[in-house]
């Protein structure tokens, strides 16, 4: 950046009342290359956003062929591979297998009006564009592009709730801007739409759709920064004349403007989940002007202030990957709410001025692994709470804890109930008031007594049979395993002794499903037998006992209880031998597979959430040695700096969230006690800067590509031999010193006092 950027931007930063502390003056966000994961199934967002923002401002392509589920890689709107942009929509879903959003399609258009998005490889049947890989630039905060065919300049940024845009027309023939209400992407698609035009640059509308969520509301308002001379209004194909106000399924509008005078227009569009008035407000609130590089300059900050929470030194390529990982865990949950706090619930009430910020998107059988204790770690202790009582406010509108919430509905989607894990995270981690850990045990019992899903058996303290639950009933089964130990550590916690002992046998149910003749979790009927036949390799997508993987994958999903789970295979030795045939057998998975299972190392998919813990359980055993091998073996070979540089989809920062962590040499095996079991670090210093204004350091000796083990280790300057570190020992700062080595030591970690089960219950 030129020296007169920088005083513009510490310029707009004191305006905006951002702090420049040493760390954040750094320049971070150049580490972030947004197109990584944005080729193959990362499915990654690539766009213009703020950390957590709701808007998510980006181009929307055609989607391919759905043939072998190439279609599938443009559910965020965007693969690396295309080279047309149809126009460029508000909101994205990143990193997921899910086809919904793509809201509020803006395209920059001239010459003949078109109305239809253009076909596949046949740009001349639609609106949209082809573009060139060099005239394309991605940044947090800043995308721009130039569109080939109509010759214009496009460049993007966004605050939280609004999205800004900037065309220059080279080509001034007939230009417009096109509005399309009714473009739809996957399964999504419009059930009622609606514009009205206030006065020469202003309009507002509203877009409700219905897809994989089946009731999503989106208001907005759309302000020009030139006149509009003429406005056309349709309803699918047919123009609506002499109207100033259009509702219908599929509406649209070209706004036409003097381009030959005004060759660059801008356009702010606030989004709302409320109403139009509050679109309005929200743009008036967050950006009042019409400044783009100012703008553009806040949003950078913003993300520079993000990033700048962890201070990562190591080799150009990892420095890259990290940032952009880092970057990738603040897309969601986004924020669902409007400047003055008004929100749309789950019951589809309007809640006015409520004095938290509400999320959605919260794709918590992903996120409660990693992304939720590491926002624990970086993000201030509101933003936690904010989540929390996001969850809260959830069930006290549908009676239940989210499970996967997007936009206001429950889309019920993946298995357990993975809310409890991150609420039981925050309660042990103090986050919460003690009303609200009242509040939030309430949901928690609730919530886990419910009958849905096997649930019915689970309360009864057995398992559930396959006769009731013919798919996935091992992988439910384990996930409310992993939720009970969150009840039972919530009960523990606030003293409620009936609880504690009934949820410490539930989250010992996992039990029921270890078939001793095969080593396996294996489904039952409900005469006690186990399935048979069985094929511990079966991987049929969504049609076995699992839930997007087999039985040797499924087979190490006890985070909460590994000493429990070492037992039933009859001792470490025992324990450690099917690790290490589980991370060197063949990787075949059949031609039924399922795609998400991806990232294959023997049997170890890193490509798919239930088995990112694998690699630390090794040092329950007395080898973290070879977890550490393999946590690098995943984390260079699966995670890269080219845009197909993820493995498996992004899983809204999951995949992401992982790294960080691991990079950082440690992991939260069990995402609920807030104790991290160490890896294979992979920088040569990284530097916490602590919410309470601490500094956790990790300095790390004899770095290098081939010294994969830790050697040794010291806190604060004393020897220290365990083999993982606590949340309190981060929290309060300090120095952990890492010497690393070519060779194995196998006395680190080998003494029983030194695993983490050692303090775990």
């Amino acid at each position: 950046m030129k020296s007169a950027g920088i005083k513009v931007l510490i310029s707009i930063v004191a305006s905006a009342g951002l702090s420049l502390s040493s760390a954040q003056a750094q320049n971070f966000t150049q580490y972030v290359d947004p197109l990584i994961g944005s080729a193959g199934h990362g499915h990654v967002f690539v766009g213009a956003n703020v950390p957590l923002g709701a808007v998510q401002l980006g181009p929307t392509q055609i989607a391919q062929t759905w043939d072998k589920f190439n279609g599938w890689d443009w559910v965020s709107g965007y693969n690396f591979k295309s080279k047309d942009i149809l126009g460029f929509t508000h909101t994205h879903l990143s990193g997921t297998g899910i086809g919904d959003l793509n809201d509020i399609m803006i395209v920059p258009a001239n010459g003949k009006l078109q109305l239809q998005p253009a076909q596949f490889d046949k740009m001349d049947t639609g609106y949209g564009s082809h573009f060139a890989k060099e005239n394309e630039k991605a940044a947090p905060g800043l995308y721009s592009v130039y569109l080939d065919d109509y010759k214009v300049k496009a460049k993007l940024t966004a605050s939280e709730r609004v999205g800004y845009h900037q065309y220059t027309y080279d080509k001034t023939d007939n230009a417009h801007i096109l509005i399309d209400l009714a473009f739809k992407m996957n399964w999504d698609k419009p059930t009622d739409t609606y514009i009205k035009q206030i006065n020469d640059s202003t309009f507002v509308g509203y877009r409700f759709s219905t897809g994989w969520a089946n009731d999503q509301k989106v208001y907005f308002a759309l302000k020009t920064s030139v006149p509009i001379q003429k406005v056309d209004f349709y309803d699918d194909k047919t123009q609506k004349l002499g109207s100033q106000v259009v509702k219908g399924l599929g509406i649209k509008a070209a706004l036409y403007f003097d381009a030959v005078k005004n060759k660059t227009i801008e356009l702010k569009v606030g989004l709302s989940p409320v109403s139009t008035v509050n679109a309005l407000a929200n743009i008036d609130a967050e950006i009042p002007g019409w400044n783009f590089d100012k703008t553009a300059a806040l949003a950078d900050s913003k993300w520079n202030k993000t990033l700048g929470k962890i201070d990562f030194q190591g080799d150009a390529d990892t420095k890259k990957i990290f940032y952009t990982a880092l970057y990738h865990t603040y897309f969601a949950p986004t924020i669902f709410n409007d400047a003055n706090g008004d929100y749309l619930g789950t019951d589809k009430q309007v809640y006015e001025k409520q004095d938290f910020t509400n999320h959605t998107v919260f794709s918590l059988w992903d996120t409660y692994r990693a992304l939720h204790p590491l926002m624990t770690i970086t993000e201030e202790p509101q933003v936690v709470r904010d989540f929390i009582k996001s969850m809260l406010a959830i069930y006290e509108q549908q009676g239940k804890l989210p499970v996967w919430h997007l936009q206001g509905n429950e889309t019920n989607t993946m298995v357990g109930l993975p809310a409890i894990p991150i609420i039981a995270d925050a309660v042990l981690k103090g986050f919460l008031t003690k009303e609200e850990e009242q509040m939030a045990w309430e949901a928690v019992k609730t919530t886990a007594m419910g009958y849905d899903n096997g649930l019915r058996f689970v309360r009864d303290l057995t398992y559930i049979p396959i006769d009731s639950m013919d798919h996935e009933s091992v992988a439910w089964a384990l996930e409310y395993a992993i939720a009970d130990f969150g009840a039972y550590k919530i009960a523990e916690k606030l003293g409620k002794q009936e609880d504690v002992a009934y949820f410490q046998k539930r989250y010992k149910l996992y039990e029921k499903y270890f078939d001793k003749e095969v080593g396996h979790f294996v489904g039952r009927r409900v005469n006690g037998e186990f399935r048979r036949p069985f094929n511990p390799l079966m991987a049929k997508h969504r049609e076995n006992d699992y839930c997007e993987g087999n039985a040797w994958q499924y087979t190490w999903l006890v985070p909460q209880d590994v000493k429990g789970l070492i037992n039933l295979f009859g001792g470490e030795k025992n324990f450690l031998k099917k690790l290490d045939e589980f991370t060197t057998m063949s990787s075949q998975l059949g031609d039924e597979a399922s795609p998400d299972i991806s990232g294959l190392i023997g049997q170890y998919a890193q490509g798919n959430e239930p088995n990112h813990h694998i690699p630390y359980l090794y040092a329950y055993a007395g080898e973290q040695w070879k977890g550490a091998a393999l946590a690098r073996k995943a984390m260079t070979e699966f995670y890269t700096s080219a845009p197909d540089g993820l493995c498996g989809n992004d899983d809204v920062g999951q995949m992401s969230a992982w790294y960080v962590f691991s990079a950082m040499g440690f992991y939260p095996l069990n995402p609920m006690i807030g104790t991290y079991v160490f890896g294979s670090p992979l920088m040569e210093k990284a530097t916490i800067n602590l919410p309470n204004g601490s500094k956790f350091v990790i300095n790390v000796k004899n770095q290098g590509k081939n010294n994969t083990y830790i050697k040794s280790i010291k806190l604060d300057g004393k020897p220290y031999h365990k083999t993982y570190i606590t949340h309190s020992d981060i929290s309060k700062g300090g120095q952990l010193e890492i010497e690393m080595s070519s060779t194995a030591n196998k006395n680190f970690g080998k003494n029983k006092d030194s695993w983490p089960s050692a303090i775990e219950n």
